[in-house]
């Protein structure tokens, strides 16, 4: 016996996607585990804003009475973004939630899971997780990187988190074949920081360009997906000078406070914000909303060389 994942369209994505125009997916998790309501309301619905100025629909995703929701309303996004004890969910959990008929706030890598299920190729996010410091003996490696390897999504993004070890999550990408594209930039960026110091294999700056690359690499039978990514605007980006001194810090007070594992990012990330005066918090909102404007344009260019190949 076969058993299919359900899923719920919004009316809008379900018209969007049989008329064959361009659809970015998009993560709960910042709505539930980001901002307090209402900032958390409101970002989400700048964040879809921009994904259409970019020329796409966007697609906010969650799990719900045992269904993944593709395309939350304005109704779905308030509740979420008012309601606490709303769990993140990532791609381990998900078949979890989905049996149980729970609901949840999808991250990152179970976006990715919902978004090919949903047939849709683009996904847009601040910043993807990683290979975290010190990972060559606790092992600590984001998900988001496993399921890039496994879900044929190309993710838009402002590179990985500057908390990480970008190093090493270039050499995990390289290392699983997951091509990394550069928009705009010579850099691998680092979320809010223009720059992570890490020079990236491949620029183009060419809308159509990228759309062939990424048809090309799926063509070529690949698995995975492709990493897309923008660097923050220069009057939104953090100084990597002051944010990796304000990191190193917060490193320090995790170890003496004993934190680690999946408590680690949020700790760091909070340290952090709080030692830039609140710069970085402030940055990742911006950085949230440009990157979906890229998105919507790369999904978009995506569906006009589709179009155009008949």
């Amino acid at each position: 016996m076969s058993t299919t994942v359900p899923l719920v369209y919004s009316e809008e994505v379900r018209e969007a996607l049989h008329e064959r125009r361009p659809v970015v997916a998009l993560e709960s998790n910042v709505i539930t585990h980001g901002l307090k309501y209402p900032h958390n309301a409101e970002t989400a619905h700048r964040v879809e804003a921009a994904v259409r100025k970019g020329g796409s629909v966007p697609a906010t995703i969650c799990v719900e009475d045992g269904a993944i929701r593709v395309g939350m309303t304005e109704r779905d996004i308030e509740r979420f973004a008012s309601e606490t004890g709303i769990p993140k969910v990532s791609s381990r959990d998900l078949p979890v939630v989905l049996a149980r008929g729970g609901r949840g706030a999808t991250t990152v890598a179970s976006s990715l899971v919902a978004a090919e299920l949903a047939g849709i190729p683009f996904f847009s996010s601040a910043g993807l997780g990683g290979v975290h410091r010190g990972a060559e003996t606790t092992m600590d490696v984001s998900s988001d990187l496993i399921q890039l390897t496994r879900s044929k999504v190309a993710v838009v993004c402002a590179g990985a988190k500057m908390i990480l070890d970008l190093k090493l999550t270039m050499e995990y990408l390289e290392t699983q074949c997951v091509p990394v594209i550069s928009y705009g930039s010579d850099d691998f960026p680092a979320f809010y920081c223009a720059s992570s110091g890490v020079r990236s294999p491949h620029r183009i700056d060419d809308e159509d360009l990228i759309a062939r690359v990424v048809a090309a690499h799926w063509a070529a039978d690949h698995p995975g997906g492709v990493v897309l990514t923008t660097p923050p605007r220069a009057e939104d980006a953090v100084d990597p000078a002051e944010a990796e001194a304000a990191i190193s810090d917060a490193l320090a007070r995790a170890d003496q406070d004993g934190v680690s594992g999946q408590g680690l990012t949020k700790y760091l990330m909070h340290a952090v914000d709080k030692a830039t005066g609140g710069r970085t918090a402030q940055a990742n909102m911006a950085v949230l909303i440009s990157t979906a404007e890229v998105g919507g344009r790369l999904a978009a260019a995506y569906a006009r060389h589709l179009a155009e190949q008949g």
